[in-house]
């Protein structure tokens, strides 16, 4: 990594920490992400609906509430032709290097923020060094302004090196909401991809410590709820109405007395429930919105499929109508060995990695595992790693930060696998 690179990353995640947004709604980021992706001058960009086909994204939000990040993005100085091409929420992006004969190598990077509102401690780094967000409500707190500068970092480091093959960058949208992994590994980009790289910063990994491939991510399906009744006098003539609330109730009890499964971890989980409009009123709609997870794609579709069934036997009970909506959900896909020892070996020679873990247990969901399964399925090798950093909180808290040692490891781990898999060609 040149002298010049390495100046760059901390200014540059710094300014990408500062303009969170959240899935789909990544406007202004990709506006940031196109503009450094021109100066990088790679050999083709694909923006939104170029880079995959909409009708593949999954937990898409209405209509109406792009605007006010369309609106906002565009007060920053957004390019307002980007912003035309982005319209409907198709945010995020794929460039690509083309230089020759040798491998197709993707890396994979998540680009959106999080609901979450930063603090406004002076001990938390990004208040002190003045780098918090901008966008009251919204942060990056799980680290993907760190991802972003890797991607963009790599392909800077790649245009400059003796690589030889095909070189692709995803810049996904809405991985906080599993929508964007789906329509990435669906699309074109991702047909003939030899090999594939994702990347995540921390998860309660220290710096200096690289994990080579994860293993054992949770197959997780995400539900929308919407229970519809009828409303009555709670006083006058409750027995005329017909109780969303209380189908609501029994919902929740019955998903979680789901059985764990003898084949592998399972969860379930009811994360908002909201009923009802006046203490006097019997509720005549509810919504819960909830998630199913299982250690193996088959567990998970088990959960979804007894989540189904539970709730919808409460609704009957109550004498309500229901509708289970699946708005997002993402495989198991696991490392792949070969492609995780070779990682592993050129991170034990990079400056500033004390430790090198080969694998280790994810224990939540992530959907890259979308492009990593289209990349096995199609003979490629696939590998999720972590890239450790020191961060004082847990991910998805308002004090969350990254060790900004961790970006130029980060960088030099991912460009060193990368020259190291065109070494080794398809």
């Amino acid at each position: 990594m040149t002298a010049r690179l390495r100046d760059r990353l901390t200014p540059l995640r710094r300014d990408l920490h500062r303009h969170p947004e959240p899935a789909w709604r990544e406007f202004y980021t990709t506006h940031r992400l196109v503009e450094e992706l021109r100066a990088i001058d790679p050999d083709g960009i694909a923006v939104g609906h170029e880079a995959y086909d909409p009708a593949d994204r999954m937990a898409v939000p209405d209509d109406e509430e792009f605007g006010p990040w369309v609106e906002r993005a565009r007060e920053r100085g957004a390019d307002a032709d980007l912003l035309d091409r982005m319209a409907g929420g198709n945010t995020g992006a794929v460039a690509w290097l083309d230089r020759g004969e040798g491998p197709t190598v993707g890396l994979r990077v998540d680009i959106d923020g999080l609901f979450i509102e930063e603090s406004t401690d002076d001990e938390h780094h990004p208040v002190a060094e003045g780098f918090r967000s901008e966008i009251e409500g919204t942060m990056h707190a799980c680290g993907h302004d760190a991802h972003m500068t890797w991607g963009l970092a790599v392909l800077e480091a790649i245009r400059d090196s003796d690589f030889s093959g095909t070189f692709r960058v995803f810049f996904q949208p809405a991985e906080e909401e599993s929508g964007g992994g789906n329509p990435m590994a669906e699309s074109g980009f991702a047909e003939d991809l030899d090999y594939l790289l994702a990347v995540h910063v921390g998860l309660d990994h220290p710096t200096g410590r690289v994990v080579a491939g994860i293993e054992k991510p949770l197959a997780m399906a995400h539900f929308d709820v919407t229970f519809e009744g009828t409303s009555a006098h709670a006083g006058k003539a409750p027995n005329e109405g017909d109780n969303a609330m209380q189908a609501l109730g029994t919902a929740i009890t019955n998903v979680y007395g789901i059985p764990r499964h003898a084949d592998g971890m399972t969860r379930v989980n009811v994360g908002t429930a909201e009923a009802g409009t006046a203490s006097n009123v019997v509720a005549e709609r509810a919504r819960v919105a909830a998630e199913a997870r299982g250690e193996t794609t088959e567990l998970m579709e088990t959960m979804k499929r007894e989540f189904r069934r539970r709730v919808r036997a409460a609704a009957e009970m109550h004498g309500c109508e229901v509708d289970v909506d699946v708005v997002s959900e993402s495989p198991r896909a696991d490392s792949d060995p070969e492609l995780v020892d070779l990682v592993a070996d050129v991170a034990r020679d990079v400056r500033g990695v004390e430790e090198v873990v080969p694998t280790a247990d994810f224990g939540a969901s992530e959907d890259a595992t979308f492009l990593m399964r289209r990349v096995q399925e199609n003979g490629g090798l696939a590998s999720y790693l972590i890239v450790g950093t020191d961060h004082p909180t847990s991910h998805h808290t308002p004090t969350f930060d990254v060790d900004e040692r961790s970006l130029e490891i980060g960088v030099d781990v991912l460009t060193d696998a990368v020259l190291e898999l065109s070494e080794r060609g398809p």
